[in-house]
This record gives C-alpha cells, structure tokens and sequence, in this order.
C-alpha cells in the first residue's frame, strides 16, 4: 500500500541514502550538515512509503519570485530504483500539485541535471515545461 506524506523534521535523515543516489561526489558528512540547516530554513520533504519503507522524496520550498508569485518548488525527486515505472512517480506528482493548490501556489517549478534524460521526459510528461537555463558559479 503506498502512502504519501509529509516527512517529520526529526526524520529528515532517512532521506540521506536517496541524496547520495542523486550526487555520489557530496560527501555524507556535507549532506547532514546542508540538511540540518534547509530544515531550519522552510524546507519540507514528502515521503512515499510502501509498507512504511520510504521509497521516495521530493524537497518542497514554497516561495514566491516576482516573475511568477507564490509557487511551489520541487528539490531532489527521487523513486528509488527498484519501484521505478509503477507510476508511483505519477502519484507523488499529483500529491504534491494537490497539497500547492490547497495552500494557494499558482506554478510548480523544479530543476533538472542536464544529463537526466529520463527525469527531464518524466517531468514534460507530468506537464512541465521547459522555460530558462539554470546557473551556477563556485564563488
């Protein structure tokens, strides 16, 4: 039976092995210290269990940008591997753009890795489009 919810700050840690999934070159000790402060700063984490075993994330921040207005931001998307196409993605997805509408965001945004094909057809899929370029620069 899958379930969707909101995952308890004093059990953002259980998302650790999923982030190390996503980028295998951040240290743990990195992720533990960038988690406990995004925890402190508005960020949420949805969970999908099956069984009560988590089996995937998404990050949540609700923000609001001039160009858009208030609007929900997805931050690490991950099912883990072995319950990929079982349309639980899908489920997630839809939770998430459920609970945004319920607390008044207009938009859902979210970044891709330029080299996650899949994720990118995942997203077009779930109706995202394709808008801007996304930067960084290590300062």
């Amino acid at each position: 039976m899958i379930e969707i919810k909101f995952i308890p700050k004093k059990e953002l840690a259980s998302i650790l092995p999923f982030l190390e999934m996503l980028d295998k070159n951040i240290d743990k000790q990195i992720l533990i210290e960038r988690l406990s402060y995004m925890k402190e700063t508005g960020y949420q984490c949805v969970g999908v269990y099956n069984s009560q075993k988590l089996i995937g994330i998404s990050g949540l921040w609700i923000l609001c940008k001039y160009y858009v207005g208030k609007h929900i931001e997805l931050d690490n998307v991950i099912i883990h591997p072995d319950y990929r196409g079982k349309r639980i993605g899908e489920q997630m997805m839809q939770w998430i753009h459920n609970y945004a509408k319920s607390i008044g965001c207009t938009r859902s945004e979210l970044n891709c890795y330029v080299r996650n094909s899949k994720g990118l057809k995942f997203y077009m899929n779930c109706g995202y489009e394709m808008m801007s370029f996304h930067l960084k620069k290590n300062i």
